[in-house]
């Protein structure tokens, strides 16, 4: 890690002395977001970009159980700032090999002016990309357990701009799993639970996104409004068992909120490009990393045929995963028999396999294997402490735990326990029926992936999955991290000739869904579809070569729900993915994110039969320099894949 971090005391309390200023601010380095806090009755803050409110006064705070609300009447008996500018290099290249970390940091140390007098700290940064602030609170005077009820967090949003809006049918209890659609912000209400990222686009050039960073021992929060327009309110997730006004957070020792986080930028690429999710979180604490390897997985599962948990059968994806020099294979839900039951056993496998077997077999393949495993039978009687040591034995690589399907504090402090425990087993862990990304793979990179997303599954039950969803996806659910999509659907068909089946069916082209292993960030990218159905077919070639860890990443174009045109770098080669929406296109690609050279580009196209004949792909290949502008042209649903390689 390549360090300069420059720290500028301002002044702090000591001998009883008090600061004299009540509004504070702190700007970005390059000085185009500015954050303000204002300290009076209500603790509040606002947010400027480029001189423009994108937050305007907004609360700040807490209500607790038993205790009057920490909301204001404040005095700040401490105030100091700071100023860091390093790089450092993630273990998992999700979007870039080194990532720049550049802020100014306020922290406030508040202390109310009457009994009780508790103390709470405010911690503020400002980036170039984004603003963010948490909250530390200390325990009680007396002895025992404080209790959130409430964060009084507000994000008072100037006008009614257009937003991209998720809401969960389920409310808390979700999977995050469900579409996002394009509303003026005042379409939600009190009554809305929405997740995140919550996208907004206020003209003029500014973009905005909210979600959080580093959830740790504390609740995640979803959207809704304090009952006026475009007066956005933090909705804590309830502990099981406490209703919508019951408790929330429960500590006895001080604690932690996650970051509040504001993606801001000119273009909704900028948002994309941006690391400030893992900025927020600690860097690595795992000692020795280099067992952690990212790369593809073929996937025995549901999706492209009924499970069969037999040997040959497993056999034949491993195979699959050994032609394709992908390094993983994932054995689905049956291979410890019968699963989410009091019998259940992930000790043991079904008498119908051999795991040792298999593991032997993979091996002499150059594959390793992940295996599945339902969240109640992990956790019943703490089953994974004595498992995931047995796993490590046995030679397993990762595990894919599933149907978690909520975020409260309980099932987050769940989430760092089996990370925890996986990583010193040196099992990789992919989290299904999980929420949302938060920036954890900094800290624990075996954390390589998880799903919180409508992906390629939804096309064998719905008919949700329509090409404007999958774009929006990278503009949207993708700003918080990984998400395993499990993209590779070639049974391509027309919007006309989809219908829920199995083997389940695609409707895109065969490019656009080669584009989802460009565009889709997911260093842990498991393959969904059947070997039969992906070898030697048109588009194989392509997924023999795409990585699944970049060295750096540009945005070419697009907007949400339209299309999306991204470049990532590996090496010395460029990887271009561009996906469509319901409506064929042109577009235009400028290759000015190239060095001065030659280059050879090979491209994976839509023909002019895509539109009735979905898996029809040309190949081609043709000399380009940096200053060419290249022409792509989409079908409906369609899209394209290019490689750039130094001639």
């Amino acid at each position: 890690m390549k360090r300069i971090a420059i720290f500028l005391i301002m002044s702090f309390a000591c001998s009883g002395s008090l600061i004299i200023s009540q509004d504070v601010q702190v700007k970005s380095p390059d000085g185009r977001i500015q954050i303000n806090v204002s300290n009076s009755e209500m603790l509040t803050y606002s947010i400027t970009y480029n001189g423009k409110a994108i937050i305007n006064q907004s609360s700040m705070g807490f209500e607790l159980k038993n205790e009057q609300p920490m909301k204001g009447d404040f005095l700040i008996t401490g105030q100091s700032t700071k100023s860091v500018n390093e790089t450092w290099k993630p273990v998992v290249r999700s979007k870039h090999a080194e990532i720049a970390n550049n802020y100014n940091e306020l922290q406030l140390l508040l202390k109310e002016k009457n009994a009780p007098m508790r103390q709470m700290e405010l911690f503020v940064r400002a980036y170039n990309d984004g603003a963010a602030f948490r909250y530390k609170l200390s325990r009680a005077a007396s002895i025992g357990d404080r209790q959130i009820t409430k964060e009084l967090t507000t994000f008072s949003i100037p006008g009614d701009p257009k937003a991209w809006i998720v809401e969960y049918p389920k409310g808390y209890s979700s999977s995050n799993e469900a579409e996002f659609f394009d509303h003026p912000l005042s379409y939600l209400t009190e009554k809305s639970i929405a997740g995140m990222p919550l996208l907004m686009e206020y003209g003029n050039n500014c973009w905005v996104a909210i979600t959080e960073a580093k959830i740790d021992n504390y609740a995640a929060f979803y959207i809704g409004t304090n009952g006026n327009a475009c007066q956005l309110s933090t909705k804590l997730v309830p502990l099981p068992g406490e209703e919508e006004n019951g408790v929330k957070v429960r500590f006895s020792d001080e604690v932690y909120s996650p970051w509040r986080v504001l993606i801001i930028g000119e273009t909704p690429g900028t948002l994309i490009e941006s690391e400030i999710i893992q900025n927020l979180n600690d860097p690595c604490v795992i000692a020795d990393p280099s067992w952690i390897k990212p790369g593809m997985s073929a996937w025995d599962n549901w999706w492209s045929g009924e499970v069969k948990m037999e040997m040959p059968v497993i056999k034949q994806y491993i195979d699959l995963a050994s032609a394709m020099r992908w390094p993983y294979m994932l054995v689905d839900w049956q291979w410890y028999g019968k699963f989410n039951s009091p019998d259940a056993d992930i000790t043991k496998w079904a008498p119908q396999i051999s795991m040792p077997e298999i593991i032997q077999y993979a091996a002499s393949k150059n594959v390793k294997i992940i295996v599945w495993l339902y969240s109640s039978d992990v956790n019943r009687n703490a089953a994974f402490r004595k498992a995931f040591p047995l796993y490590r034995e046995w030679g397993v690589a990762g595990i894919k735990i599933d149907f978690m399907d909520r975020d409260d504090q309980q099932m987050v402090n769940w989430y760092h326990d089996i990370i925890k425990c996986a990583a010193e087993n040196h099992l990789l862990v992919d989290f299904h029926g999980a929420y949302k990304p938060d920036g954890i793979i900094r800290t624990w990179p075996n954390m390589i992936t998880r799903e919180g997303v409508m992906g390629n599954e939804y096309y064998k039950f719905s008919n949700k999955m329509s090409p404007e969803h999958n774009v929006k996806l990278a503009f949207t659910r993708m700003l918080a991290g990984q998400m395993d999509y499990t993209p590779g659907g070639f049974m391509n068909v027309t919007k006309a000739q989809f219908k829920q089946q199995t083997p389940a069916l695609v409707w895109n082209t065969r490019a656009a869904e080669l584009s989802k292993f460009v565009i889709y960030e997911s260093p842990l990218t498991v393959v969904c579809d059947h070997p039969d159905h992906i070898l030697n077919q048109p588009g194989a070639d392509f997924l023999k070569m795409v990585p699944t860890v970049w060295d750096d990443i540009k945005f070419l174009g697009g907007y949400p729900g339209d299309y999306v045109a991204l470049a990532k770098r590996s090496g010395d080669r460029w990887f271009v993915g561009v996906m469509n929406d319901t409506i064929g296109k042109t577009v235009t690609i400028k290759l000015d994110f190239l060095q001065k050279g030659k280059y050879v580009m090979i491209s994976w196209s839509d023909t002019k039969n895509s539109d009735k004949v979905p898996a029809e792909l040309k190949k081609s290949e043709q000399k380009v320099i940096p200053s060419d502008i290249v022409k792509v042209t989409m079908a409906k649903n369609g899209g394209r894949v290019m490689v750039i390689r130094p001639e």
